[in-house]
This record gives structure tokens, sequence and C-alpha cells, in this order.
């Protein structure tokens, strides 16, 4: 129970004092038109209070990454409590503050475009497409893991393809209505049920009989079931994502960059959204590591049940709370992959808008980029979920990596502490290229070779991005600044 305390402690004390640090290294202009101010279309552009932003950007970035990321992770044993912590500190919130505030400053652009700025036209154009189809499996990925959900609380009183297509209804919408019509007025009910459920599962940890396994040197192991199978490094850093750092973040972000009153709010918005997930992610791994008496008991029921993450969220949900608890529990678990699959539609959306300078003040001109998107993401229903599921793992944190890189470009750029993001990036390399040498959805390398080969990719990596600063930097800042 200590170390889940201090876990506790150390992000809120990570946010009260690194993301004010980061505020600093950003330098933020209280008197700077945002552009939600200077370019209101009523549609996307449209001033928002803070509180709801907040509540907006967190329930985009959550997802069941916080949740069902955590279980899985929380097979680890206790070494997932310090990627959470350490993640969400010094990757997940320089990676969300930054990719934010970037995306304020160049007129609430999408991520694609930002990246293309720093890194070059070869790289946005890349990036254009690798996002687009990040967030299309993501609605996708959203659509079926929520109806599936639906229909076991609801005894499978209706088919799955019923709540499928409910669902897509809803993102339709979503996508296509001003985001104060809509996304405004339901996201702060989601969150309310997020943070009830949140609660009620902390309270249960502390008035209960649990022993929460605390961080010491003979628990930070790899306490999987089969090690040489999922070796910690790099399985560990893909398997808990949106609780730690994940690339789907940046794509959200310029949805709220676009709302944004003034710049100070990018700090509570932005870095205070990202640690609250941490948190939330720290609750479920605490009561995953529980709940079965221990991690070797959720590792084998884990198995038993061909590692459904889904399955154990709903049995932990009811058991641990109850009857009322368990509803309001589960409603959170819905809202969490509804309220960013709907925003994943609406950014790619946008993406496409920035791309083919197309306004969106006229609604036949959303549909013509909305349209073909829901009917690719229905197509891709029919893909096993967890096919879909392993490659969003990979090429979440792939976008990442890309995302840290072209944060430090500009902090190189502005003559500022780049070593903010140069560490998280060239660690979150080796993760990456690591994960798809040795992952089953990748080359299925044996982990000798996997870590031989995630090291040179990041040596090269690392040699690549410094000539490219070398050779670019004036031609950057000189861009920039016209």
């Amino acid at each position: 129970m200590i170390s889940f305390l201090v876990s506790i402690a150390v992000l809120i004390l990570g946010y009260v004092f690194y993301a004010s640090f980061l505020e600093k290294v950003f330098g933020i202009d209280r008197n700077r038109p945002t552009p939600a101010m200077s370019m209101t279309d009523d549609v996307d552009f449209v001033p928002l209070p803070a509180w709801k932003i907040f509540m907006i950007q967190f329930l985009n970035i959550a997802g069941l990454g916080p949740i069902f990321g955590a279980i899985a992770g929380a097979m680890f044993g206790p070494s997932a409590f310090l990627w959470i912590v350490l993640g969400s500190i010094f990757a997940g919130a320089a990676h969300d503050y930054f990719s934010g505030m970037l995306s304020l400053r160049h007129d609430g652009l999408s991520i694609s475009e930002v990246v293309g700025i720093y890194l070059g036209p070869w790289i946005k154009q890349l990036m254009r497409v690798f996002t687009v189809v990040l967030l299309i499996f993501v609605g996708t990925v959203f659509v079926m893991g929520p109806a599936k959900i639906i229909d076991g609380m609801t005894a499978g009183a209706f088919s799955v393809w019923i709540w499928v297509l409910i669902i897509f209804g809803y993102y339709f919408l979503s996508t296509l209505l001003p985001i104060d019509k809509l996304i405004s007025r339901l996201y702060p009910l989601f969150g309310l049920a997020m943070f009830l459920m949140t609660a009620g599962l902390m309270i249960v940890l502390f008035t209960d009989d649990y022993h929460i396994p605390e961080i010491t040197m003979a628990n930070l192991r790899n306490m999987t079931a089969d090690p040489e199978e999922t070796p910690l490094f790099p399985i560990l850093f893909v398997t808990i994502a949106c609780g730690a750092i994940s690339g789907f973040h940046a794509t959200q972000s310029p949805l709220m960059a676009r709302c944004i009153r003034s710049e100070k709010a990018g700090k509570g918005i932005f870095s205070g959204a990202m640690i609250t997930e941490g948190v939330v992610a720290l609750v479920w791994a605490a009561v995953s590591m529980v709940f079965f008496s221990d991690v070797s008991g959720l590792n084998e029921a884990m198995a038993t049940h061909d590692n459904n993450t889904a399955w154990a969220a709903n049995e932990i949900s009811r058991n641990m709370l109850g009857g009322v608890g368990g509803i309001l529990a589960l409603i959170g678990i819905v809202a969490a992959p509804i309220t960013s699959g709907d925003t994943a539609f609406r950014s790619c959306r946008l993406i496409l808008a920035d791309i083919f300078k197309m306004d969106q003040r006229k609604l036949v001109k959303r549909l013509y980029l909305s349209i073909p998107l829901f009917v690719i993401a229905f197509v891709l229903t029919q893909v096993d979920f967890g096919i879909l599921w392993r490659y969003f793992a990979w090429s979440n944190q792939t976008l990442a990596v890309v995302v840290l890189w072209t944060i430090t470009a500009y902090l190189i750029f502005q003559d500022k502490p780049a070593w903010v993001t140069y560490i998280p990036a060239v660690f979150m390399t080796a993760v990456s290229t690591t994960y798809i040498l040795i992952a089953p959805e990748g080359f299925e390398l044996p982990n000798n070779y996997a870590y031989g080969g995630g090291f040179l990719a990041t040596t090269l990596v690392v040699i690549l991005f410094q000539a490219y600063i070398r050779k670019y930097k004036n031609i950057i800042v000189k861009t920039v600044q016209s």
C-alpha cells in the first residue's frame, strides 16, 4: 500500500513542479490571441471554459488505455507502477503539453502539419497517412470494444451489431456537429462517471483487506507467466501506453487547442489530463494485482480467459463495487472508449481538412470528409479485434516517438532545454523499434537479436536527427519566424 500511495503522491508532485517547469520552458504568453479567439468559426474553433476543455481532453485521451492497458500491465508486477509514474511525468506530460501548445501556437494545426514544420515535408506526408490510418483504427477499435461491453451488461438482449450501429450513429453526429453542441455537453457527465469509478475503487482498496504489492528489488522483475515470451522491455512499455505516454494524445490536443481562451490554461489541460490519466491507470493496476489474490493469480485468471482484459474489468467492477457501484463503474468503462472513439473520427476529419485546406463551416464539406471515414471503419469492424488492437499498440507508440522528436527539434531551434523531450525520445525510439522486431505482429526475432536491432535502429535515428538539425536549423528558424 505504501508504494501505491507514494506513487500517487509523486504523480501529483510531478504535476505541481515538473509540469510548471515545462510551462516555463515553453514560455507562455498570456496576452497572445489563441486560435479560439482569433479564428472562431462556431464549429471547431469555439472558445470554451477551461474546466470543460480539461474534461474533454481527459476523456479524449483516456479511452480503454488506462483500464485495459493497466490490467495487462499489472501482469508484470509492481514494475508497472514505476512505468506509470515515471512515464506520465517525464514522457507523457511533456509529450502532451508541448504537442498541444505547438498546435496552439500554429493556429490549431493538426499534429501531422506541426510535425512537417519542424521535421520537414517528407515526414509530414508520411505522418498525414500514418495519423489518418491510426485514427481510423482507434475509431474502429472503440466501436467494437464498448459494443461488446454493453452487450455483456445487457445479457445479450440485443445483437452486438445493434450496439455497433448505435455507437456509429453517435460518432457520426459528434464528428459533424459543432463541438459545443454535443461533445462539450455530454463529456462532463461521462467524466463524472469515470471519476466516481476511480474514487470508488480507491475507497475499496483503502477500506478492505487488500495488500498491494510493494516496489522492492525482489518485486522489480517480470512476473508474467512466460517472461521469455513477454520480456519486460519492451512489452510493458507498449502495453501501458495511455497511462504513461501515447501518441494518440497528440492527435487529440489540436481539438482542444482550437477551444482554449488563454495559453495559461495549457498546463492544466494538457499536462493535467495526462497526470490524471496516470492516477486512473495506477488505481486499475493496483486493483488488478489484488483482486485475483496476487500477481500470479491475475496471470492465471487472464490465461484462463484468453487474456481478455474486458472480462477482468467487468469482474473487478461488479465484485469490488457491488450493484450500484458496479453499474457506475461499467458506465465509466463504456464512456472511456466512446469518448475517445468519437473524437478520433473528429480529429481525423480535421486532419483531412488541414491537408486539403477545406473550410469546415459548411456541413456539406464536413460530410465529404466524414462519410468515407465511417465506410472504411465499418469494413474494418469485420477484422478480428485483437489484431487491430495489437497493431494500434505499436503504431500508437511509434507516433509518440515522432512527436517527441518533433518537440525536441522545436526546443533546439528555439534554444530551449531540449533534454526534456530528447531523453524520452531516445528511450521511446528504443521501445518502439525493439517491440516491432520482437512482437508476434512484427518480425518475431529472438530476444537478443531484437535488442541488438533496436539499439542499432535507435542509434541510427539519433545520428540522422543530429544531422538534420545541423543542416536545417537556420532554415527552419527563419521559416517559422517569417
